[in-house]
């Protein structure tokens, strides 16, 4: 069976975890200015279905384009790329834990 196009793919860290089964993923992509030639950074959100819901905050992802799974949702997690280094409440690592006196 042939399929009718390539699936895009695209590689981005997630920035929110707090829904069920989803995952907003951030995507940078570099353009050049026409005018002054220099490279800017844009950046776009997309919303990616996560079935096992295994990502977290800080993970890069690959996502692929798929069908329309709801009314934002286009995309699907294909695997984790890099895991996210776990971080408590404060924001600093897990393994630093120092005594209060």
């Amino acid at each position: 069976m042939n399929q009718r196009g390539g699936k895009k793919e695209r590689e981005g860290v997630v920035t929110s975890d707090r829904m069920k089964k989803t995952v907003v993923v951030s995507i940078e992509r570099r353009i050049m200015h026409p005018k002054y030639k220099k490279f800017l950074k844009r950046w776009s959100k997309v919303k990616a279905h996560d079935e096992k819901d295994e990502c977290r905050v800080g993970d890069r992802v690959l996502i692929v384009e798929c069908r329309p799974i709801s009314r934002e949702k286009h995309w699907r997690v294909r695997r984790t790329l890099v895991r996210a280094v776990a971080t408590d409440k404060e924001g600093s690592a897990a393994s630093h834990s120092s005594p209060v006196l």
